[in-house]
């Protein structure tokens, strides 16, 4: 069967330098937090590009009339961030897609199977045939977590065209796992690193998004 499975790195100074800022094991989480929002506005910038529908209006400038475009106000948007650093992520594209409705997704990862395993679904019930959806997950590294998200909109009907994925960072092996299965998928992110660690990290990769992101690398807080 053919594939049209697709990744996107933009080749956008904006997007190496945030993902950079990401990397650096020395940025603190307020940092943190900014280049990823930063990130996740300049891919779903990219990611709309020709993606969201427009039409055609005339206005009056102060000398005369001309044509425009504009976005199709009634073309429904459903953004579905991928918690915890999903979040991070969404912070930017919001910025991007200010009328999008906001399906939450809690998964976590058991660190020693690896396997994914939801503990958060707002995922709608039915998505109209007219929906456009972007999902955002901070890394893809073995995909399991976003396959899981990517197989339950399949049950709903969404893939394909109407269907972009946002994410900081993606492996090659976890690409690859994904285009096995959805092969229709279209996949923005700021960088592929060729490989994943015993523990399925990504490397070099940025760490743990999540507890980078909230400052929670240590279970303890001392003052």
């Amino acid at each position: 069967m053919p594939s049209s499975f697709r990744v996107v790195v933009p080749p956008h100074p904006l997007v190496a330098h945030w993902l950079t800022v990401l990397r650096d094991k020395q940025t603190p989480s307020p940092l943190f937090a900014t280049a990823m929002k930063e990130l996740g506005r300049w891919l779903t910038y990219e990611a709309a590009r020709d993606w969201l529908p427009q039409r055609n209006i005339t206005v009056d400038t102060p000398l005369a009339s001309c044509e425009g475009q504009v976005m199709d106000p009634t073309t429904p948007v459903l953004a579905i961030p991928i918690l915890r650093a999903g979040l991070g992520l969404w912070a930017g594209g919001q910025e991007v897609l200010p009328h999008a409705r906001v399906a939450h997704m809690g998964v976590v990862r058991d660190e020693a199977t690896a396997q994914a395993s939801s503990y958060l679904d707002r995922m709608p019930k039915r998505i109209g045939e007219r929906v456009g959806v972007m999902v955002f997950d901070p890394m893809v590294a073995t995909g399991g977590s976003l396959a899981m998200v990517l197989r339950q909109l399949k049950e709903l009907g969404v893939h394909g065209p109407r269907l972009r994925v946002i994410t900081a960072l993606a492996s090659s092996p976890g690409l690859k796992s994904l285009a096995e299965e959805f092969q229709d998928l279209t996949l923005y992110t700021g960088c592929i690193d060729a490989e994943l660690d015993a523990r399925n990290y990504i490397v070099p990769g940025l760490g743990d998004a999540g507890d980078r992101l909230y400052g929670t690398e240590s279970e303890e807080f001392l003052a």
